[in-house]
């Protein structure tokens, strides 16, 4: 079977199931999707996700894949759950392995690494999703000694990935409390916690909350990193009418899937 070519931008709708999820954090669970229609991604992307009510309102937030390219038509999105959250909330509380989705993507151009650049990424929380892509991208493909990850997190419960993302290529810091063998004293990201030789690296990709990201990004430029050099994405909570999408109720999309309220019927 031909494997499907890296696309940089797809706008076809196309139905999800849910295969598998995994609790990642006390807020944050990763949800495996098997894709009607697979389409290659490139470490970094996102994917769409669409929720429609059955008075016709529908509510789409845009999530980063977790997964390095080369899959088997299966993507996963870690997707924390915000208190005001309308699709998120739906997507902790309500969806379940066997139910569809609606999709869209991959879609990116600016932060996505192709796997051969020496690539410094520094994520605050939830911001690490698309770096994980990244690494272990770099991992799968034996071009670890490419990337360096500094991840910054309250606490090692706030911690995604926390069995796996460990390893000589990455760097974890806590701010509000650490672990007991960390030498590192719980606080705010600093110039000392990024690689040395940070002019080794050709591009560095940013990711995290507004806040996060204008300090960190401000950590690189005063590193030497070029201005230029550096790929920056933010993110921040969006939606507050949960109420609509508090019942059960995906309902078949453009691409026809059968949704989960009507094959429990």
């Amino acid at each position: 079977m031909t494997e499907p070519v890296p696309t940089r931008s797809t706008t076809q709708w196309q139905s999800a199931t849910v295969v598998a999820i995994v609790r990642e954090t006390a807020t944050a669970k990763t949800f495996g999707l098997r894709l009607s229609q697979p389409t290659a991604h490139l470490a970094g992307q996102h994917y769409l996700v669409r929720l429609t009510a059955p008075d016709g309102y529908t509510a789409t937030r845009s999530y980063s894949v977790a997964t390095p390219p080369g899959g088997d038509g299966r993507i996963e999105l870690t997707i924390e759950r915000l208190a005001d959250g309308e699709v998120s909330i739906f997507l902790h509380d309500v969806v379940e392995p066997g139910d569809t989705l609606e999709v869209r993507g991959p879609i990116g151009e600016w932060f996505v690494w192709d796997g051969t650049t020496p690539a410094l990424l520094v994520a605050g929380g939830s911001g690490v999703v698309p770096c994980m892509a990244m690494l272990r991208h770099a991992r799968n493909t034996g071009s670890a000694d490419l990337v360096r990850l500094t991840v910054s997190v309250r606490t090692p419960d706030d911690l995604y990935y926390a069995d796996e993302l460990p390893g000589p290529e990455t760097h974890i810091v806590y701010t509000r409390r650490s672990p007991g063998d960390d030498r590192r004293p719980a606080g705010h990201l600093t110039a000392d916690d990024l690689p040395d030789d940070t002019h080794r690296y050709r591009v560095a990709y940013v990711c995290g909350s507004t806040g996060f990201a204008d300090h960190a990004t401000s950590l690189l430029l005063a590193r030497g990193v070029p201005s230029d050099a550096v790929r920056v994405e933010r993110f921040g909570p969006s939606g507050h009418d949960h109420r609509r999408l508090s019942q059960r109720t995906l309902l078949p999309g453009p691409t026809g899937s059968t949704p989960a309220s009507q094959r429990r019927a």
